[in-house]
């Protein structure tokens, strides 16, 4: 959840290595640094956003060409300068920047009792196990240390003793190696190496790799030299720039129809679902019994929003979990069982745990992730892109819609395949897939009027959402997106719990969003939205075109989808809602406080 560079090549390493971390600040934006090889190791590092370092740094002669970088979000420690990355050993020799998670840090520190340590985070342990194990070869110092640490993690390190080079580590976070024409640069993801490249080397786990100008050698966890494929970026630079927008996080809410385009288009053929190269034989499917799905945060309600369209065209059991939380629950996992992971990185450190629990118990693992070459997508059977394109927005939109997208083709393509839908069905349900982008684009339409109203109840400390099925998924996901960015507390409620304890908070003035979409349902909802309006509340409603809207202070109106699609329509506003409030109360909305978009802790 932070962001590493690093560069060796014939050009000033400082000037890239602020750019890349430019890049990399939606990563981690609470202190920032850069380590310069040479004879001696030249640090610098400050706490705060990253403009607090590059005012340090402006008008020093700052000539070195190999260094590494790093943006931080704190894990261990408060977000100070003495935490900031990068960390050195006692010697000075040797600096590393890191993300993840080094479990056994305590043991570690206890092990070298000798040594003074001035941070509280658990990354300075490998600056001091690389002088402790240094015997002249940088490349076994690096083996022997990466052999100490227990977690996840991605590491650069540079040192004075070969200060013509960086080494580059990865074990359950990712890193790239990018190779452009003046050098080689690595980073933890492949946006800070856009201005320089498009062509990268991805790591694989357990890979060290040794960079110098004119050579990358990389070597696996078993200590062999191998060589690692080379890959291309396939979608266009500007994606990973504002584009004129405001904000990453409304050119992304904008991005949705081509994203969710992209995630369909090539898994509609002829009227079927065709999934990549998932291939479910007669005997597997006779033998699934159960469907769980695994996710956290905006992953998990679209698990719920999964949940429904897959029991209804399915008829199989589906359990929905946290990933936090399932693990440690003895789930009733087995070979049965078909596990469904979801995340946006394909690293969320939760996520990856409960895959590999699901795995140890026999079920197969189907992942759903945006990230090619994530830890993730490598430890599942199956993986599913969703092609969103990336994400630098901390609360998501696109990658929930993307998710949303493929959890409907999954669930069409099952259902077809166990019987359960009939060649008509199929047909039918594809050619309402195919009309999602046109309905999501209608459905930003209604950012005008969201925008005035924002503006209303921009003071407001409190906020409900309400709603039933699939209602009630969605209400969740605009609650946690209001809350997210604009600070203002929000919950959730299905609709018909209200009067079972939470009606008491609503009184006066009361901000409450009603979804009322699901009209097998919204009648129901209604008679709630009459509640609250009893007692005081002011009442923003969301119904598809021509429906009833009794007793609604304000109204949006979507165009009619699908029931099962609805999610991918009714959203749209939320997340909108949700923007032009954190715009209206002065918020930082790409990078909300204490929030991170990879989340490789647990």
């Amino acid at each position: 959840m932070c962001g590493i560079v690093g560069y060796v090549g014939e050009q000033a390493a400082t000037p890239l290595l602020l750019d890349g971390l430019a890049k990399l600040e939606y990563r981690g934006y609470d202190s920032a640094g850069i380590a310069l090889a040479g004879n001696t190791l030249c640090v610098h590092k400050a706490a705060g956003r990253l403009s607090v370092l590059e005012n340090e740094l402006r008008g020093l002669s700052l000539p070195q060409r190999v260094g590494i970088g790093h943006t931080r979000w704190a894990t261990h420690g408060a977000p100070t300068d003495q935490n900031a990355h990068p960390h050195v050993s006692g010697d000075g020799a040797f600096a590393v920047v890191h993300n993840g998670i080094i479990e056994n840090y305590t043991a570690l520190r206890e092990r070298l009792h000798d040594v003074s340590f001035v941070s509280q985070t658990d990354t300075e342990v490998i600056a001091h196990l690389l002088q402790h194990h240094f015997d002249g070869n940088l490349l076994s110092t690096v083996r022997r240390t990466v052999a100490d640490l227990e977690g996840a993690f991605a590491l650069g390190i540079v040192s004075s003793h070969a200060p013509d080079c960086l080494f580059a580590v990865r074990k359950a976070s990712p890193l790239v190696i990018g190779i452009c024409r003046h050098g080689v640069l690595i980073a933890s993801d492949v946006t800070a190496l856009l201005p320089y490249t498009r062509q990268y080397i991805p790591l694989a786990d357990g890979d060290i790799a040794r960079i110098t100008r004119n050579d990358v050698t990389i070597f696996d966890k078993k200590g062999k030299m191998v060589g690692r494929p080379m890959q291309e970026v396939t979608w266009d630079v500007e994606s990973a720039q504002k584009g004129g927008y405001d904000h990453f996080m409304l050119k992304e809410i904008y991005e949705q129809p081509e994203a969710v385009w992209a995630t369909l288009s090539p898994r509609l053929n002829k009227g079927r679902v065709v999934l990549d190269d998932v291939i479910f034989t007669d005997a597997q499917l006779a033998a699934l019994r159960r469907i769980h799905i695994v996710a956290c945060g905006s992953s998990y309600h679209v698990g719920l929003v999964g949940k429904t369209v897959l029991e209804q065209l399915t008829r199989l059991p589906v359990e929905v979990d946290l990933a936090s939380e399932f693990r440690y629950r003895d789930p009733l996992v087995d070979s049965s069982s078909l596990v469904i992971v979801i995340s946006q990185s394909g690293e969320t450190a939760d996520t990856l745990a409960a895959l590999r629990e699901a795995k140890a118990r026999g079920a197969r693992v189907l992942s759903v992730v945006n990230v090619v070459g994530s830890s993730i997508a490598a430890e599942s059977d199956d993986v599913l892109y969703t092609w969103a394109g990336p994400e630098i927005a901390v609360a998501t939109t696109k990658a929930y819609s993307t998710q949303l997208a493929m959890m409907y083709l999954i669930a069409i393509h099952l259902g077809e395949r166990l019987g359960r839908l009939g060649e008509e069905e199929v047909s039918a349900l594809t050619a309402e897939l195919k009309t999602l982008p046109d309905r999501i684009r209608t459905a930003l339409r209604t950012a005008a009027r969201l925008r005035e109203l924002a503006k209303r109840y921009q003071d407001r400390e409190h906020a409900y959402f309400i709603g039933r099925g699939l209602d009630y998924a969605v209400a969740m996901e605009g609650s946690l997106k209001l809350k997210e960015i604009s600070y203002l507390h929000s919950e959730a409620y299905a609709a018909g719990e209200l009067k079972h304890g939470t009606i008491s908070l609503v009184e006066t003035g009361t901000l409450v969003v009603a979804a009322a979409c699901v009209e097998a349902v919204a009648g129901k909802t209604l008679s709630n939205v009459q509640e609250v309006k009893a007692r005081g509340a002011e009442v923003l409603l969301l119904v598809p075109e021509g429906a009833a809207t009794d007793g609604a202070d304000h109204v949006v109106t979507l165009p009619r989808v699908h029931p099962l699609f609805i999610p991918s329509v009714e959203v749209i506003p939320l997340q909108l809602w949700g923007y032009f409030l954190a715009l209206a109360r002065g918020c930082d909305i790409d990078n909300p406080r204490n929030l991170a978009k990879s989340v490789t802790v647990e």
